[in-house]
Protein backbone atom coordinates (compact mmCIF):
# COMPACT_ATOMS: atom_id res chain seq x y z
CA UNK A 1 0.00 0.00 0.00
CA UNK A 2 1.51 3.15 -1.11
CA UNK A 3 2.33 5.59 2.28
CA UNK A 4 -0.60 8.30 0.20
CA UNK A 5 -3.08 5.57 0.46
CA UNK A 6 -2.36 4.39 4.03
CA UNK A 7 -2.37 8.76 4.85
CA UNK A 8 -5.86 9.03 3.60
CA UNK A 9 -7.11 5.74 4.95
CA UNK A 10 -5.61 6.90 8.67
CA UNK A 11 -6.62 10.60 8.53
CA UNK A 12 -10.57 9.40 7.60
CA UNK A 13 -10.31 7.18 10.34
CA UNK A 14 -9.03 9.63 12.65
CA UNK A 15 -12.07 11.66 13.06
CA UNK A 16 -14.58 10.01 15.88
CA UNK A 17 -17.64 11.11 13.36
CA UNK A 18 -16.38 9.44 10.54
CA UNK A 19 -15.64 6.00 12.98
CA UNK A 20 -18.49 6.19 13.75
CA UNK A 21 -20.35 6.18 10.57
CA UNK A 22 -18.12 4.03 9.52
CA UNK A 23 -19.35 1.98 12.38
CA UNK A 24 -22.74 2.36 11.23
CA UNK A 25 -21.99 1.32 7.60
CA UNK A 26 -20.79 -2.21 8.48
CA UNK A 27 -23.58 -3.00 10.69
CA UNK A 28 -25.72 -2.21 7.97
CA UNK A 29 -23.96 -4.06 5.16
CA UNK A 30 -25.63 -1.06 2.63
CA UNK A 31 -27.26 2.38 3.87
CA UNK A 32 -28.50 5.38 2.27
CA UNK A 33 -27.22 8.88 2.97
CA UNK A 34 -30.54 9.97 4.30
CA UNK A 35 -30.47 6.44 6.84
CA UNK A 36 -27.21 7.44 8.03
CA UNK A 37 -28.07 11.05 8.50
CA UNK A 38 -31.25 9.74 10.70
CA UNK A 39 -28.58 8.43 13.26
CA UNK A 40 -26.61 11.73 13.92
CA UNK A 41 -27.32 14.99 14.91
CA UNK A 42 -25.72 16.60 12.34
CA UNK A 43 -26.79 18.32 9.06
CA UNK A 44 -27.22 16.08 5.88
CA UNK A 45 -24.82 18.12 4.32
CA UNK A 46 -22.33 17.26 6.73
CA UNK A 47 -22.86 13.45 6.38
CA UNK A 48 -22.25 13.95 2.94
CA UNK A 49 -18.90 15.72 3.63
CA UNK A 50 -17.76 12.57 5.87
CA UNK A 51 -19.24 9.87 3.20
CA UNK A 52 -17.21 11.51 0.25
CA UNK A 53 -14.01 11.42 2.47
CA UNK A 54 -14.80 7.51 3.16
CA UNK A 55 -15.67 7.00 -0.37
CA UNK A 56 -12.28 8.57 -1.14
CA UNK A 57 -10.45 7.03 1.14
CA UNK A 58 -11.72 3.55 -0.38
CA UNK A 59 -13.48 2.75 2.82
CA UNK A 60 -16.99 2.78 1.02
CA UNK A 61 -18.53 2.61 -1.79
CA UNK A 62 -21.08 3.74 -3.13
CA UNK A 63 -24.12 2.30 -5.36
CA UNK A 64 -26.15 5.13 -7.25
CA UNK A 65 -29.51 4.73 -8.36
CA UNK A 66 -31.36 7.44 -9.58
CA UNK A 67 -30.82 10.11 -6.77
CA UNK A 68 -30.15 8.69 -4.31
CA UNK A 69 -26.81 7.13 -3.10
CA UNK A 70 -26.37 3.71 -1.00
CA UNK A 71 -23.01 2.95 0.87
CA UNK A 72 -21.22 0.00 1.80
CA UNK A 73 -18.15 -1.48 3.29
CA UNK A 74 -14.83 -2.00 1.20
CA UNK A 75 -13.74 -5.45 3.07
CA UNK A 76 -10.18 -5.39 0.54
CA UNK A 77 -9.32 -2.22 1.82
CA UNK A 78 -10.06 -2.56 5.82
CA UNK A 79 -7.60 -5.94 4.71
CA UNK A 80 -4.70 -4.24 3.00
CA UNK A 81 -4.72 -1.50 5.72
CA UNK A 82 -4.66 -3.22 8.50
CA UNK A 83 -2.10 -5.46 6.94
CA UNK A 84 0.03 -2.27 5.70
CA UNK A 85 -0.56 -1.01 9.49
CA UNK A 86 0.80 -4.05 11.02
CA UNK A 87 3.65 -4.01 9.10
CA UNK A 88 4.71 -0.86 9.26
CA UNK A 89 4.00 -1.32 13.37
CA UNK A 90 6.68 -4.64 13.24
CA UNK A 91 8.89 -2.70 11.05
CA UNK A 92 9.47 0.18 14.14
CA UNK A 93 9.48 -2.42 17.05
CA UNK A 94 12.33 -4.41 14.51
CA UNK A 95 14.46 -0.69 14.62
Amino acid sequence: MKDTEFSRIAKALADPRRFEILKVIIDAGEISCGEVADRFPVSQSTISHHLRLLTEAGLVRVRREGQFGYFSPRQATFEKYLEALSSRLLEEVLI
